[in-house]
């Protein structure tokens, strides 16, 4: 399942949950929440997965300019290798076959910039993600530990006042 959306149904508990009067805080119920952060659990290393696939994708991308280079310098050579007839000619098909050879490294090297260019953009905006569904994550935690002490606080509250009324 996606992160984004698990996220959104978590947000969509703790905004229907109770307030607490005179406070920040809500009464959320756990029985929501639990399964939601499994989820998440789950869902987090589908996202890895896509990373993962997004940098092969990179490499055969990668790959490909590296092929594309190669046939373009072996027909950059069998062009320089029928021009060999005459020394003119010669010089003519050298210069050619650097041309060429300079365009395919170029071409090679614009192709592997744009690969390494998605492949950084589609990691940071995981990263961006992972951040702000940890962040969510660990809110959403704190809030079920302050509503905790606070319900510990109040059971303590209370037994302590009926000690005094029975000690009366």
């Amino acid at each position: 399942m996606d992160i984004l959306h698990l996220i959104d149904r978590l947000e969509e508990v703790i905004k229907k949950s109770k307030r607490l009067p005179f406070s920040g805080l809500r009464l959320v119920d756990e029985r929501n929440i639990w399964p939601l952060l499994d989820q998440m659990r789950i869902s987090i290393p589908d996202e890895v997965r896509r990373a993962e696939r997004i940098m092969r994708e990179k490499e055969r991308t990668l790959a490909q300019a590296h092929e594309e280079a190669e046939r373009v310098v072996a027909l950059a050579r069998s062009e320089a290798a029928q021009l060999t007839a005459g020394h003119s000619l010669v010089e003519a098909a050298a210069e050619r076959a650097a041309a060429i050879r300079e365009q395919a490294m170029r071409e090679a090297e614009s192709v592997r910039d744009g690969a390494d260019s998605y492949a950084f953009d589609m990691l940071c905006q995981l990263e961006q993600n992972l951040k702000q569904s940890l962040t969510v994550i660990e809110n959403g935690i704190h809030t079920i530990q302050v509503e905790r002490e606070r319900k510990e606080n109040q059971a303590l509250a209370g037994e302590e006042l009926d000690e005094g009324v029975a000690s009366s």
